[in-house]
This record gives C-alpha cells, structure tokens and sequence, in this order.
C-alpha cells in the first residue's frame, strides 16, 4: 500500500518535468503521449494503493485485474470521497493512449494532439495537459489523505 503510493509519487514527478521542462523545450507529440502516459501510471500506482488499503481494512476481498473494474470498486467503496471525476479522467487518459492519433502545430506552443475516442476527435494541447495533470495530483493528495489517516 505505502510502496504503490511511492511509486505513484515517482510517476507524478515524473509527469511533472515532462510537463514543465521537456513540453517547453520540445514541443511534440510524443512528449504529450509520454505525459500522458506517466499521468496514467500515477493513477494505477495510486488506485492500486486505495485498494491495497481497502482489502486491509476488509472492505473488499480480492483486487480486481482490470483498470475498468478496479474504478468501479473504488466508486462503490468510497462514494464519500466523489472519485468519479478523477477515475473517469483516468478511463478517458486510458481510452486516449489507445486510440489512433495525429499531430498538429508540432514545435510550436500550441503543439496538439488529435485522438480519436469513441468516433469523436479529442484534441490535447498543453492547457489541456495542465487540467489533467492539476487532476491527477488532486487525485494523488486524496488518496494520500485517506492512506495517511488509517
């Protein structure tokens, strides 16, 4: 539990020298897709912990394998913390790393991402990295506070 949660705290510093230092010098998607990346191995690091804690304290029995199951516990264990938000974000980074891409404006700063989801297009430029980045530390520091205080 404590480990997966270090980790996690690894990847989001990580995802936050892609995202201050290497966008700014490079921008390309490539750098965006290994953001995104990054940001989404902090959600598996940090779901991963809750998880761990929720088996420990005999709220579940098992940890489920797939990403998609693994929120839905989550949503239905701890509904008080309102983790839809950030669990969708997680899905959607997911479904985005998936999906077929393309790239626009490559070394300039409005450098964007074009991806496909579900046949619509979804466009990632770094404001948007900015939102989901701010996201998923929000997400990392509740997931921290619910570990810290058991």
């Amino acid at each position: 539990m404590e480990e997966a949660l270090e980790d996690a705290k690894e990847e989001i510093k990580r995802a936050d020298h892609l995202l201050y230092v290497s966008l700014k010098y490079t921008r390309t998607v490539d750098v965006i897709r290994s953001l995104i990346e990054r940001l989404i191995s902090t959600f598996d690091f940090a779901i991963l912990s809750l998880l761990k804690y929720a088996k420990e304290k005999n709220k579940i029995k098992e940890i489920p394998n797939t990403p998609f199951t693994r929120c839905e516990v989550l949503k239905n264990i701890f509904t008080e913390l309102k983790l839809e938000d950030f669990l969708d974000l997680y899905l959607l980074l997911r479904k985005i790393m998936r999906g077929e891409y393309t790239r626009r404006e490559e070394y300039r700063r409005h450098v964007t991402m074009i991806s496909e989801v579900e046949n619509k297009k979804i466009e990632i430029n770094i404001d948007i990295l900015h939102e989901y980045y701010n996201k998923t530390k929000k997400f990392l520091k509740t997931v921290e506070k619910v570990i810290k205080n058991a």
